[in-house]
């Protein structure tokens, strides 16, 4: 949806829309008519329309007359509606599937009262209303179902519309653009001098679909440079939910929160200062090294960096209400991200990455935020075995993505879960080196002496058994036993 904006440029809005020759399919003025049910099946019919035909946002006012456009008033009021004991937005947007934007605004015009509803296009879905979509056909609100054409047509709509490539504000001035996107960090993270002049600036940012010409006059800024340079990532409605945050816990739950922190700028412009923030939290241990005392972070800062930008590129950002987060307690690190992986969890090391948000993984390898194509996640594993940690775990809960780093354990601590975990992404690591797991190299991953060399067969025996890892060549003698991942 478009930026928050004043009274006066939503008085605006609504005489541009009260200018139009009649009602469209996604524009529907009423007076007071504001049954619920009816409401709700308004936001599917009008959200489904606006992305039938392409429109960012879908309207619907109280207090114009549908015939004559003039303003009457009206006695509606949203925030005074309730249906039972709950208020009505909630209870909308409740029984609205998928999520999707939209809000009630109360102002005058002509010493009248007037209601504008705002209602973001649909997207990835047409938006259900108690499980039943709605469509408008030129003024009247019809249900999908009946229109199996317009059906296929909006479904064709979804599959080749990213996230990126919406519309987070549009109709924008030139000085609004540059007031509301940090356009010093775009240049500055590709190492480019500021251009002279603003028509400059917004000719860079529209070459990487940042911003676009609006068709209507001004600019349109994209998903995309919102939720990479938002300077305030609140100004966008439909974008604000995903910033990224960080929640500190005290002890080994979520009962205690100690600090809880939202990024407000967006992922690009202020992704160094986020991995700076995450860093401060994390516990620190002291160490000492050829007599000197050095303070060294419970988990390395590459690993930490290359999984908060993965969870970042890699998130479903079709997924309303939800978004990116990193919580910190005392003995781990899990940084989450909604939507399911596109690869298996167990192939993390070997696979390249597929992403849903390839402007987005492309710009951020550009701007060095990331790893190229297919290296993060070793670089992590490696990160963590040279701090001889336990193995990182990838879990999949459902519609979720989840990386869990470990603090510092000793052999004895681990269980036999553990064990297995860092066999299998220790063998991972080393054939994508193309080399093998043996007995030596698992040694020096897990800080183990030559002469207890008997105990890490053990672990490996203990891979082997349970599927994880198996012999390169079951010929071989002891001593010259490799191992590879089940799957090489």
């Amino acid at each position: 949806m478009t930026a928050n904006h004043d009274e006066k440029y939503l008085i605006g809005l609504v005489n541009e829309l009260r200018n139009l020759p009649r009602e469209t399919e996604w524009v529907e003025f009423k007076l007071n008519n504001a049954s619920e049910e009816e409401i709700g099946e308004y936001i599917s019919a009008l959200a489904n329309s606006a992305a039938f035909f392409g429109k960012v946002e879908a309207y619907l006012i109280w207090g114009i007359d549908d015939e004559s456009h003039n303003i009457t008033g009206t006695r509606f009021d949203p925030a005074s509606v309730m249906i039972g004991n709950e208020e009505l937005e909630n209870w909308l947007l409740r029984l609205l599937e998928p999520k999707i934007n939209f809000l009630f605004h109360k102002i005058t015009i002509n010493d009248k009262p007037v209601v504008l509803l705002e209602i973001g296009a649909a997207f990835r879905h047409p938006v259900q209303f108690k499980r039943q979509e709605f469509i408008r056909v030129g003024s009247y609100k019809k249900k999908l179902k009946e229109f199996p054409e317009k059906e296929r047509a909006l479904w064709r709509i979804f599959d080749r519309i990213p996230f990126e490539r919406g519309v987070a504000a549009e109709h924008i001035d030139c000085a609004e653009v540059l007031k509301l996107l940090d356009y010093p960090a775009y240049f500055d993270m590709l190492n480019l001098p500021l251009p002279d002049g603003k028509a400059a600036i917004l000719d860079a940012l529209s070459k990487d679909d940042l911003i676009r010409v609006c068709g209507a006059g001004g600019w349109n800024i994209t998903n995309l440079g919102a939720i990479l340079f938002a300077k305030d990532i609140d100004r966008f409605a439909g974008v604000k939910r995903k910033a990224m945050r960080v929640i500190q816990y005290s002890g080994r739950g979520r009962i205690d929160t100690l600090k809880e922190h939202v990024a407000r700028k967006g992922y690009a412009c202020g992704f160094e200062e986020f991995v700076t923030y995450i860093m401060a939290l994390i516990p620190a241990n002291e160490v000492i090294e050829k007599a000197l005392r050095k303070t060294v972070p419970m988990f390395p800062e590459i690993a930490v960096r290359e999984l908060t930008a993965n969870a970042l590129i890699h998130q479903d950002l079709f997924e309303t209400g939800t978004g990116p987060m990193v919580e910190i307690f005392d003995d781990r690190m899990e940084i989450t991200n909604p939507g399911e992986p596109l690869v298996d969890a167990l192939r993390f090391v070997d696979t390249p990455p597929k992403s849903r948000n390839e402007g987005m993984a492309s710009l951020m390898r550009r701007f060095r935020i990331c790893e190229e194509r297919g290296s993060g996640i070793d670089k992590v594993v490696a990160e963590i075995e040279a701090y001889q940690l336990p193995a990182p775990y990838f879990e999949v809960p459902e519609g979720f993505t989840r990386t869990v780093l470990f603090a510092h354990k000793s052999l004895n601590e681990m269980d036999k879960a553990e064990r297995v975990r860092a066999c299998y992404l220790h063998a991972c690591l080393k054939w994508v080196m193309r080399d093998y797991l043996t007995n030596g190299s698992l040694r020096e991953r897990l800080g183990v002496k030559e002469r207890n060399k008997s105990s890490v067969s053990r672990y490996i025996r203990e891979a082997v058994l349970d599927g994880k890892i198996h012999p390169f060549d079951d010929s071989a003698s002891d001593k010259l036993m490799k191992y590879v991942p089940f799957w090489a």
